[in-house]
Order: C-alpha cells, then sequence, then structure tokens
C-alpha cells in the first residue's frame, strides 16, 4: 500500500525514515510529483477526508492561473520591442494593412500575431546587370538575348548595363509592386532597347554614350515612378557597347580608317594655320606699300601743282626771263647725263674738249688732242667729234641749278 494510505507506515520515500534499506521506487516518486502538481492546479485525490478544502483549492488554483496568465502576458508584451539600425525603416502592419513607418531606433508594436515590421534598408546600394553576369567583382558571363539589340541604321550592337538604386520609399517598396528588382530590369530593357533603337550605330559606340545614359536614366525613373515603386535611380553605367563578335575585325579596320581620315584633318589644319597667317601678313604688307605709293604720288602730284601755280604767277610777271629760265634748266637736266662739248665761236676757231676728260688723270688730259685753225694732224687716229650747234652762246655755270644758286 501507499504510505500515505490508512494503516501505512507512512514512510515518504525522500525522508528516508524507516527501515527501508534499498533505494526509493521510481513510479512512487513519479506519482507523488503528480499528485502534488494536481493539488496545485486544483486537483485532489478524490478522498473528502483526506483532502483540502473545495474553497481552498479554487482559491489557490484561481490565483496560480493568473500569476501564470500575467507572466505570459508580460512576455507577450515585451515581444514587441524592437531595433531599426541607422539607415534603415520600419514598416508596420496589422493584420497584413499598413499602419506607419518608424525610423532607426527602439520601438514598440504590438506583438504577433497582431502586428507585424518589416525592416526596410533605404541606404543600401543595389543594382541590377543587364546583358552580363557578374562574380567577384568581375564579368564572368555574357547573356546575348538580353545584350544584342538593333539600332536605327539597322545595324546589331553588344550593350551591357549596369543600374544602381535604392529604396526612397519603404511602404511603396514594399506593397505597390510585387518584386521590385525584377520590374526594374524589365523596366532597364525596355529603355535600353528604346533608346539604342532610335540611335545610329556610331552614335551608339562613340560620341553618343553620355546621352544614351542620360536618356536611359531619365526614362528607367520615369516610368518607376508612375508605378509607385519606391525606388530611386542613382546611376546608370554603360559597360560596354561595341558590335557582334564576327564584324568585330571589320568594325576595327574602320575605326583605324577614321582615325586616320581624323589624322590627316588635323594636319592640314595645322598646315593651314602656319600657311594662312602668313600669306595674311604679306598681304597686308602689300596693301600697306601700295597706300604709301598712293600717298607719295598723291604728294608728288600735289607739290607739281604747287610748284606750276608758283611758276605761273612768275612767268605772268617776267615772261622773257621766266621762258630762259625754263629753258636753261630743261637743258641743264637732259645734258646732266650725257658727254658735253665746249664750243667757243667768237675766235673763229673750234675747240673741242670733252668734258668728261676733265675727271681724267693729267697725264690722260695731257694726251688730249688740240686743233688750231681748221684741221688738226695727230700721230694716233682720232675720234672726231661733231660740233653742236646752238643759237646763242652758252654762258659758263656752275653744276648747281640755276634756281638753287641763284637762292631759290
Amino acid at each position: 500500500m501507499s504510505w500515505n494510505e490508512p494503516g501505512g507506515d507512512n514512510k515518504d520515500p525522500w525522508s528516508g525514515r524507516g527501515d527501508q534499506k534499498g533505494p526509493p521506487d521510481l513510479d512512487e516518486v513519479v506519482r507523488s510529483l503528480q499528485e502534488k502538481i494536481g493539488k496545485f492546479f486544483g486537483g485532489g485525490n478524490g478522498d473528502n477526508n483526506q483532502g483540502s478544502p473545495s474553497n481552498f483549492s479554487f482559491k489557490t488554483s484561481s490565483t496560480g492561473i493568473g500569476f501564470v496568465a500575467g507572466g505570459v502576458v508580460f512576455l507577450w508584451g515585451l515581444s514587441g520591442f524592437y531595433i531599426v539600425d541607422e539607415g534603415n525603416h520600419g514598416v508596420e502592419t496589422r493584420f497584413g494593412q499598413y499602419i506607419g513607418t518608424t525610423q532607426s531606433g527602439l520601438n514598440w508594436h504590438l506583438p504577433a500575431p497582431i502586428e507585424h515590421v518589416d525592416i526596410v534598408n533605404v541606404k543600401q546600394q543595389r543594382f541590377i546587370e543587364v546583358g552580363y553576369r557578374t562574380a567577384g567583382g568581375e564579368q564572368v558571363a555574357s547573356v546575348p538575348k538580353e545584350a544584342l539589340m538593333l539600332t536605327k541604321d539597322e545595324n546589331y550592337v553588344d550593350v551591357r548595363l549596369a543600374v544602381q538604386y535604392q529604396v526612397k520609399d519603404a511602404k511603396q517598396f514594399l506593397f505597390n509592386v510585387v518584386n521590385p528588382a525584377l520590374t526594374l530590369k524589365q523596366v532597364t530593357e525596355s529603355a535600353l532597347r528604346g533608346v539604342v533603337g532610335s540611335s545610329a550605330m556610331d552614335f551608339v559606340l562613340t560620341q553618343g554614350r553620355s546621352e544614351i545614359v542620360t536618356l536611359i536614366k531619365k526614362e528607367i525613373q520615369d516610368v518607376m515612378d508612375s508605378y509607385e515603386s519606391g525606388i530611386q535611380i542613382t546611376s546608370v553605367n554603360l559597360q560596354d557597347a561595341q558590335p557582334p563578335e564576327q564584324v568585330q575585325n571589320s568594325f576595327e579596320d574602320a575605326i583605324k580608317a577614321r582615325e586616320d581620315e581624323q589624322r590627316l584633318i588635323n594636319e592640314a589644319e595645322a598646315y593651314s594655320n602656319d600657311v594662312v597667317p602668313k600669306a595674311r601678313g604679306a598681304a597686308a604688307r602689300k596693301i600697306q606699300e601700295a597706300e604709301g605709293y598712293k600717298e607719295q604720288v598723291i604728294a608728288q602730284a600735289q607739290g607739281e601743282t604747287s610748284r606750276f601755280t608758283q611758276l605761273l604767277g612768275q612767268y605772268t610777271k617776267a615772261p622773257d626771263v621766266t621762258r630762259k629760265r625754263l629753258y636753261i634748266e630743261s637743258m641743264e637736266a637732259v645734258l646732266s647725263e650725257s658727254n658735253k662739248v665746249l664750243v667757243d665761236a667768237k675766235t673763229g676757231s673750234n675747240f673741242y674738249l670733252p668734258l668728261d676728260k676733265l675727271s681724267q688723270s693729267p697725264a690722260a688730259a695731257s694726251s688730249a688732242p688740240t686743233t688750231s685753225g681748221s684741221t688738226a694732224t695727230v700721230d694716233q687716229p682720232q675720234v672726231q667729234q661733231q660740233p653742236v650747234v646752238i643759237p646763242e652762246p652758252i654762258v659758263e655755270r656752275n653744276t648747281t641749278r640755276s634756281r638753287d644758286g641763284r637762292g631759290r
């Protein structure tokens, strides 16, 4: 029988009292523990004579349930506290409906299953790849299905594009679009094909890259804003743009020819920049010389006109003197560049003396032939010079012009 039944030995298995020397019965220990727990929660052993009073059992049971329920509620309330890290936003929903967005720091919401919080990183730089895939920061694979596209002039180009973006509105990012990353990639492919399809191949491969990137970024942002996706495009990078591999060699030849053309154009412009200024300088010099000659001629003409006007006044006052003076000056000007012969008509004999011999040495002058009378005989042959007949006697004067000698 049990140790606590009437007639038992009252030896409990824990105290070790009595004459029992062996270990306690395990079944008895478990059964005793069950009974104690049952009594704590209001149960009994079914014997009104041996159990506790009913009112005491009810109070004990209510108190225990209250403590347990309070502890459970307290722990459930504590589970509503959460921390939002810097750069993140918390989106709270109540039974799936949006109720608010929390900032970084310690926050609290009604614990699950009433409310739920989704943490969204709004500072993280996310990216998508179109036309290629990367692994470890290097391009490892090309995706021709995405990369090959047709240009305006019906040529194929291989374009690889990378788009970086971040979340600007956590609520829109979570609720307005089912799969924001996939949607952004599809929009990027559509915008890329639209811009490349409206441009020529040379424009895409050479000088039009920056303009193409700007157009693609604007179109992607406009479409994502119309979807209210909560995505902000931060940068669009054109990783590579080249013709297909099958025509790569031909395209390289075309590029070399274009570079040679540009080099020749630069050389021609350099030569032009060297020659044209010299030609312009020579032309300006000729123009200046012509202007100088023009001024010289005009000045001479004005001087001659002034001289003639003054001479006319003198001729009006003394015609004969002026006429004779003009004649003498004219003869002086004519004979100054030729050999001169002096003729003495008063003595009745001719005396020939070339005046240019006077500038020679005395020995050469003494050898000059002289003749008295009508004829002259010399041992050496002589060159006879015909006398110059002048209608009136020549008056000897200095080699200086007469008007200068007279103080004019």
